[in-house]
Order: C-alpha cells, then sequence, then structure tokens
C-alpha cells in the first residue's frame, strides 16, 4: 500500500512536471480583452504570459525549486523570464507586478544586477506612481480597468508581498514601511469585524463594500499573505500581534464554514450553496499550515487544514492539472450570484496554490515522524 507520504510526492512531480504547459497555456479570452480595452494601449501580446495568474503560478514553482534545488526547475523559471524580457513587457499595474515577487527573489539568490534594478523601477513605480484612493491605499489597477476609488482583497497578494520582498532585499524602509501602510488601510476597509473574514473589495464611491461577498479566492490570499508577509518583513511585537488577531479572526470564521464531507471550502465562503472551490481551499489550507509551523496559530487549524488534503489531492490530475479552480474573477458589483456563475478553468495559481499547500502538508508528516 502506497504511504500517504509518496502520494504526496507523486503529485508533487505531477503538479512540476504539467506546470510548463499551464504556465503557457493561452488564455484567449482575455487577450482578445486586451486588444479592446486594454487601458495603456500597449502591444496585447506583452500581457499573454505576464499577468497575476503566472505571477501566482511562479511564485508556488520557485518555492519547488528553493525547497529542491532542482536545476530544471532553474531552468524553466529564467527561460520564462527571458521569453517575457524578449516579448516586452506590458504596462505598471497591480496584476502585472505579481510576476516581480519571484523575478525579485531569483535576483537576489544570483545576484543578477540588471534584473534587481528592473524590480526596483517597478518598486519605485509602485511607492511613486501607482493610483491611490483618497486615504492612500493602492487603487486596484488592472490591465483593462481602472477600479477608481476602490480596494481589492487581492492587492496585497499580487503587490504588496512584492514590496515587502524588495524591503527586504534592498534594506531600504521605504519598500517596507510602505507596505506595512498598506496592509492596514486595506484591513480597515476589507476586515469584517463580526465574522473576521475580508470582503472582495471596497469602494470610496458609495462606501461600500460592493455586495458584502466573502470571496474564497480573495479571502486565501490573506490566509497565505500574513505568515508569508511576516517572513519577509520583522515586523514590531505589537504589529506582530494584531496581524495574528486578525488572521485568527479570519481561520476561526474558515472552521466553522469548512465543508463537512470533503474539507473544503465554497467559493462563497459563507454560502453553501455556492460550488467547492479547489484553489481557495490549496490558500486556506496553505496559510493555516505555515502560521501552525510558524508559531502564530494552534493545534485546532493545523487540522482543519489536514482534512482538505484528500479532497485536493483527488483534483490533481496526472497531467498536473489541478481541477476545481475558479477563473480569474472580477468584482461582483450586482449579486453575489455573480460569484456562482463564475466557471472553472485549468489555471497556473491552482496548481501553485496546490504546490505551496503539499509542502506544508509534507512538512507537517515530517515532523509528526
Amino acid at each position: 500500500m502506497k504511504t500517504i507520504e509518496s502520494i504526496i510526492d507523486r503529485k508533487i512531480d505531477e503538479l512540476s512536471k504539467g506546470f510548463k504547459s499551464v504556465l503557457y497555456d493561452v488564455d484567449e479570452n482575455f487577450l482578445s480583452d486586451m486588444k479592446t480595452r486594454n487601458i495603456a494601449g500597449d502591444d496585447a501580446r506583452h500581457y499573454m504570459f505576464w499577468e497575476w495568474t503566472q505571477g501566482v503560478g511562479l511564485y508556488g514553482f520557485y518555492m519547488l525549486y528553493d525547497l529542491t534545488g532542482k536545476k530544471e526547475y532553474l531552468d524553466l523559471l529564467e527561460d520564462y523570464y527571458q521569453r517575457c524580457f524578449e516579448i516586452g513587457l506590458p504596462a505598471k499595474n497591480v496584476n502585472t507586478c505579481a510576476p516581480m515577487l519571484t523575478l525579485a527573489l531569483l535576483a537576489d539568490k544570483s545576484g543578477n544586477k540588471e534584473q534587481l534594478e528592473l524590480c526596483r523601477e517597478w518598486a519605485d513605480w509602485i511607492l511613486t506612481k501607482m493610483p491611490r484612493t483618497e486615504d492612500g491605499g493602492y487603487q486596484h489597477l488592472t490591465s483593462d480597468t481602472l477600479n477608481n476609488g476602490e480596494l481589492w482583497d487581492d492587492t496585497l497578494f499580487m503587490c504588496v508581498l512584492f514590496l515587502a520582498v524588495m524591503g527586504r532585499i534592498t534594506g531600504e524602509e521605504k519598500y517596507t514601511e510602505e507596505a506595512i501602510f498598506q496592509v492596514l488601510i486595506h484591513q480597515k476597509y476589507l476586515s469584517d469585524n463580526k465574522t473576521g473574514l475580508w470582503y472582495h473589495g471596497w469602494t470610496y464611491n458609495g462606501r461600500n463594500n460592493f455586495v458584502d461577498a466573502f470571496w474564497g479566492r480573495g479571502n486565501c490570499w490573506i490566509t497565505a499573505f500574513i505568515p508569508l508577509f511576516q517572513e519577509y518583513v520583522e515586523v514590531s511585537p505589537s504589529l506582530k500581534k494584531y496581524l495574528n488577531v486578525l488572521l485568527k479572526n479570519q481561520c476561526d470564521s474558515l472552521l466553522t464554514f469548512q465543508d463537512e464531507n470533503t474539507g473544503l471550502w465554497h467559493t462563497l465562503v459563507d454560502d453553501e450553496s455556492s460550488y467547492l472551490e479547489v484553489s481557495a481551499s490549496c490558500g486556506f489550507g496553505f496559510g493555516m499550515l505555515r502560521a501552525w509551523h510558524n508559531g502564530l496559530l494552534g493545534e485546532e487549524y493545523r487540522d482543519s487544514a489536514m482534512k482538505a488534503l484528500d479532497s485536493i489531492l483527488d483534483n490533481i490530475r496526472d497531467d498536473g492539472v489541478v481541477t476545481m479552480v475558479s477563473y480569474g474573477t472580477p468584482m461582483g458589483r450586482e449579486s453575489k450570484n455573480f460569484y456562482k456563475e463564475i466557471p472553472y478553468r485549468n489555471m497556473p495559481y491552482g496548481s501553485a496554490l496546490a504546490l505551496l499547500y503539499l509542502f506544508e502538508v509534507k512538512k507537517e508528516l515530517s515532523l509528526r515522524g
């Protein structure tokens, strides 16, 4: 009989082998949109493989490389960036900042000064030119939408985590302090005081949280972000305590809304009539296990994360594609039903979040002996 460890190793191997095909999968719908709704008016091909969808995927794959040291993984990452440099990079916005996170980590490891300077250019643009809301939060500017006066929970993982890494790499407090401010201002408007869950967005145009949706993957960005952020930023004891209270309050609700039969979570966390969604479930599992391993959360959250294991393994196909992953999701502005109608699609972030989750599961199993 195969042990659970060998099954997990096989699934990680399948994810790594299938990652390239997912990374370079052309999203024809998005590309068509870029040809007609591209705000910057630059070449639509620049966005083909350089968006938040690839950015999250690259980070998960980088973690795989960092853990194993396999040259074939490094080659894939380096080939990706070289290919994108040759095509040309897109205009800067929240989502196109996402691939810079992994580039910064690679450049720091290799000492590539040219790439580090490119990362600094993008980080400085975030500091000085990123559109801001009236309180100084980053307006969730995307490749095709201005989202004037809007804060989205995605921004922390897609953009602010990169700033945190740049602060660590360069030692420059301007990046670190700005990253901390953005965490606090986003929390002010997006974290719900009753449940601890995070709303998908906030708009100053009406001063509301749109349809008050506790979107699953949006919440998982926060669960994953908080422990990772504290690995890259040396926060004060009081801020550390504050961040961990936010994380615990969110995870208390996640324990309540976890599906009893599968261990997964719904695409609207508090709505059982919405479909179960694997990428968010991986993000929740990763965040809770990472926080447990870093001493930020207790055993009950570890146990909740492990409940999802069998279902997540079942949704990783032999070709490395993760199923039951919802497609990229813009803001629901009219009704919560909008989130229920988003289709499933094979996406790089599904593979990445599954990798991150399985890494932490392996760590947990090794600690148990």
